[in-house]
């Protein structure tokens, strides 16, 4: 009996979301840290951005293995939107999984995190590159074994004193980012849609500095 049972769940828990041809099924991972706590801090955009698409497209996010996941399809493409449980520091690990049990190409992967580097809401889709300390991305690479995989940063400013980066990160946006998220969000969105249809080299051309 236990093995039947094995049997049976053990096929539902593997079972792809979509099917069809991988080269038009697309991963993006927007990092972020989960609970109540951290909902509506500048670390958590990558969500925030899924968030926000899925709200458009009228999407509900279902919880799954090593995250919360979503799939939006558009023009035969389907969009796997995934918001890692595994924590920020860990968030290779979730990458890795779907990417595998999705049976996408690391080149349809597309990692959406915050950067402070970048003036608020200014974006920097690039396919390659270092973390840049950032620990999501860290550990993405690290799990992946390579840098060679397209991220998108958001920026989210460096309005911080010294000695204070991790309580600017970890805070709550300001009531005047507040104002002008919505309309970041939404180019945010486009930037995603068009990865998925016109290609990351387009996307980059179209959004960077945006």
């Amino acid at each position: 009996m236990f093995s039947f049972l094995r049997k049976l769940y053990g096929k539902n828990s593997n079972r792809k979301l979509t099917d069809g041809d991988p080269m038009k099924k697309f991963l993006i991972v927007g990092l972020g840290n989960i609970g109540p706590k951290y909902a509506n801090t500048r670390h958590n955009i990558g969500f925030k951005i899924l968030d926000f698409l899925a709200k458009k497209a009228a999407l509900t996010f279902e919880s799954k293995k090593l995250g919360d996941v979503a799939v939006y399809k558009l023009k035969g493409r389907s969009f796997i939107l995934l918001k890692p449980s595994t924590f920020m520091n860990l968030s290779g690990k979730a990458v890795r999984y779907w990417l595998e049990k999705e049976k996408i190409p690391v080149a349809n992967l597309l990692v959406v995190t915050d950067d402070l580097n970048l003036k608020f809401g200014t974006f920097r889709i690039k396919t390659k590159g270092s973390d840049g300390g950032h620990n999501g991305l860290k550990d993405t690479q690290l799990i992946l074994n390579t840098n060679q995989y397209n991220r998108f940063r958001f920026g989210i400013g460096d309005a911080f004193s010294q000695g204070r980066q991790v309580d600017y990160v970890l805070g709550e946006w300001i009531k005047e980012e507040e104002e002008l998220l919505p309309e970041r969000l939404e180019k945010a969105v486009e930037a995603i849609v068009s990865f998925g249809l016109a290609g990351i080299t387009n996307t980059m051309n179209s959004f960077n500095g945006k």
